[in-house]
């Protein structure tokens, strides 16, 4: 391949061709074995494929430049097509031949060490300039290539890879040459992107716009990609001790699972050799957190999802700013491939590619990296959400002395004006998002949103707990979103949002459980394509349908929604879906009794991750569970070593909205909108000389019927705060059992303490 490379367009030149049957060649090796030979390779050599997705081709990005709006065009055509080009790049000698995997190679993924993954670390790589012709014939393009030891020329369709820091060009050489994609796409977030990404899922088939907002748009997954799997997310660190607890039965954590870094690397290699062939390869640099912000967390996402770079937008900071940012430092590797390479041999459901059988999510701890394959859902393949700003930023969080937890963060100010700040730790699907975009029932009352999701903290100088927001947008649950449970959400789904396996009206519009009265004779297609009547056993929208928008976008967003320093938190509230048992709002004694009360949280199963909800209760402790990244005895050790001298340490306080009669099986409180009394009397608690008094349980603080504004409600204030003996008993136990086979003889002395002081109140008990 040492010909004129300005002969050949794009498509034609880097086009792979499928392996060959025995699968002793890759389509690396057939495009460039022919040393000086500069006719293109053959082409013609192709798979049958029945779905949509294939026949879309990733190279309609280059026939789409001349489109761009002025001065937005990623490419800058050539001030004289006429003049001489550059002498071509040389071309590095091909490297011994890289084998595409035999599905009849016995010999252990171990015994491959030309196959590991670590080995593809060491690429060096160059860039050059060259022209390219396109097919159409028109203007010459200038055209970046990079050059890739042992692989050739990578096109470069958007994007300036010599504006990339050197580590990140490194990255994007060293996985170009692991993964083979068809050809590179530089992110830089900006709406002329956004279009083009919607224009090609949406001629995917993947993507309907929804015609009734301003570019808003529609998604359907495959049936088989819904939620976060977390039996297949893993944690790899040197030392088994650092992720996981000892166990006596020696049996699998379900916090922070761990996995070895030798069986990691034989995982990866059983996966990402040769996954992005004939795709594109999109590399998002982004950020968790403000751009440049001293606490911000600066990442480069490889995927071949046109849907997550679309999302990604939405979710945190996407913009070239990042790269300026990053400089000579370091950054967070995030690499994602939906597993299918092209061209495919089966039909894909929607046209979302995905490999469920091959799924894995893993996070390499002390090299800050990031690897996800075989899903698109939004858990799983945004991994600047839970993976990076949960996962990995909790385990930063330890060394460095702050939080990372899945909280929503909220203002809430009174009739007369006074402001206070709250987090919210819930497991997914408990209600974090409602609360945050409440509409409050008493009037003169104010809620205003800060987060929805997640809150990394840390302690000021001046002894407080500040807290802020790591994301841009907010990926909420749809189903059940209604003007009274979620009114913010309703309001802010107006424009520039994207939503995913919820059901669509045919005048344009987004349809879920909760807003069926809202059809006035349309007809409606549900998450899975067909129609749908009202009145149907099936639901219109998956239980775990989603909507992603820009916080910026919500009315009731807080002026310090995004500030790099954080607003201080004067109460941090936890709870779950426990119909029995659990009072409606409990104060803890102490900080050490809150972190006791949060670790042994638990909650009815949700849609949110796989398996799909049940009615059992889980363990979910501080609504973490999913998201630990590291040991959870040295978790708890952590929380509790935060409260120290000079220190103004939030209260804790339990909250159960979800409540039932006994007899009945109706919810007891009303929620929503009526929580603002709950809050009213957490405040109260928080506020110097305000203090009401308290009815001391063996739970924790209860308040006094007299304390609750309940004005205009019709409640059972007796069964909302049953307290019982033998209920309490009960949680006693499953809570040291759960302890002793998740922590075993790594549980807190102190954590133990509040066990035996929790023992004796309600040994007390009459």
């Amino acid at each position: 391949m040492s010909g004129v490379l300005t002969k050949f367009t794009v498509s034609r030149l880097f086009t792979p061709t499928p392996p060959s049957p025995e699968g002793t060649g890759s389509s690396s090796e057939q495009e460039s074995s022919s040393e000086g030979n500069s006719a293109p390779p053959n082409t013609n050599n192709t798979i049958e494929s029945t779905d949509t997705e294939n026949s879309i081709d990733d190279d309609t990005f280059s026939s789409e430049f001349d489109t761009a709006p002025s001065g937005k065009s990623p490419i800058s055509p050539t001030k004289d097509s006429t003049a001489k080009p550059p002498p071509p790049p040389v071309i590095p000698k091909e490297a011994p031949s890289e084998q595409e995997p035999s599905s009849s190679d016995a010999t252990p993924l171990s015994k491959r060490p030309h196959r590991r993954v670590e080995k593809y670390g060491t690429a060096p790589i160059s860039t050059h300039m060259y022209c390219v012709r396109p097919k159409s014939q028109k203007q010459a393009l200038a055209q970046t290539v990079i050059l890739v030891d042992g692989l050739g020329p990578v096109p470069v369709v958007k994007g300036d890879p010599k504006l990339l820091p050197r580590k990140v060009l490194q990255f994007v050489a060293q996985k170009a040459f692991l993964m083979r994609p068809r050809a590179i796409y530089i992110c830089d977030g900006s709406i002329y992107e956004r279009d083009e990404m919607a224009r090609k899922l949406t001629a995917q088939g993947v993507l309907k716009k929804l015609g009734a907002y301003s570019d808003a748009y529609i998604a359907r997954t495959s049936p088989e990609d819904t939620a976060r799997v977390e039996a297949r997310t893993f944690v790899t660190t040197k030392s088994k001790k650092v992720t996981e607890t000892k166990k006596p039965d020696k049996g699998s954590s379900e916090i922070a699972r761990w996995m070895s870094p030798e069986q990691l690397s034989d995982e990866l290699d059983a996966r990402f050799p040769f996954c992005m062939r004939g795709r594109m390869m999109y590399v998002l640099p982004f950020s968790m957190g403000p751009i440049g912000c001293q606490f911000s967390k600066n990442c480069v996402q490889l995927t071949d999802s046109p849907y997550v770079v679309l999302v990604t937008r939405i979710m945190a900071r996407v913009s070239p700013a990042v790269l300026d940012a990053i400089g000579d430092g370091d950054f967070v590797k995030c690499i994602h491939s939906v597993g299918v390479p092209r061209p495919s041999v089966v039909k894909i459901p929607h046209n979302w590619p995905c490999a469920p059988s091959k799924l894995i999510i893993a996070h390499r701890m002390e090299k800050k990296e990031i690897w996800s394959f075989g899903s698109g859902y939004g858990g799983n393949s945004l991994l600047g959400k839970k993976c990076v700003a949960l996962r990995l930023a909790s385990s930063m969080g330890k060394a460095e002395g702050w939080l990372a937890e899945h909280m929503a963060i909220i203002s809430v100010t009174n009739p007369k004006g006074e402001e206070t700040f709250i987090a919210a730790g819930m497991p997914s699907g408990c209600g974090k998002t409602n609360l945050a975009l409440m509409k409050p029932a008493l009037p003169g009352w104010k809620i205003q949103l800060i987060g929805d999701d997640i809150a990394w903290m840390r302690f000021g100088k001046d002894g407080k707990l500040y807290a802020m927001n790591p994301e841009n947008g907010m990926f909420g649950i749809a189903a059940g979103s209604t003007d009274r449970t979620n009114p913010g959400a309703l309001t802010a789904l107006k424009r520039d949002f994207v939503v995913t396996n919820t059901a669509e009206t045919s005048d344009g519009r987004y349809l879920w459980q909760g807003l069926e009265d809202e059809i006035k004779g349309q007809e409606v297609t549900d998450w899975k394509g067909k129609a749908w009547k009202k009145g149907s056993k099936a639901p219109p929208a998956h239980a775990n349908s989603r909507f992603a928008v820009h916080c910026a976008d919500y009315p009731n967003i807080h002026p310090l929604w995004d500030s790099p320093k954080g607003v201080p938190i004067s109460a941090i509230i936890y709870g779950g879906r426990r119909p029995a048992g659990i009072p409606l709002v409990t104060e803890s004694f102490s900080w050490s009794h809150g972190v006791f009360l949060a670790a042994a949280l638990k909650s009815e199963a949700t849609a949110a991750s796989v398996p799909a909800a049940t009615s059992d209760l889980q363990h979910d402790p501080m609504g973490m569970r999913p998201f630990i990244g590291y040991n959870f005895g040295d978790y708890l050790k952590h929380w509790l070593s935060m409260e120290k001298p000079g220190r103004r340490m939030p209260k804790i306080f339990h909250v159960n909205w979800y409540r039932c009669h006994p007899v009945t099986g109706e919810l007891l409180w009303p929620g929503f909108g009526e929580n603002i009394r709950v809050l009213e009397w957490i405040i109260k608690r928080t506020t110097k000389g305000q203090y009401p008094a308290v009815l001391k349980s063996a739970y924790g603080y209860l308040p006094r019927q007299e304390d609750l504004s309940l004005c205009g409600l019709q409640v059972d204030f007796k069964e909302l705060f049953k307290v019982e003996k033998k209920f309490l008993e009960t949680e006693l136990k499953e809570t040291r059992d759960y302890f002793r086979a998740q922590l075993y003889k790594e549980t807190p002395a102190r954590i133990g303490i509040e066990l035996s002081e929790f023992e004796d109140r309600i040994t007390r008990m009459r």
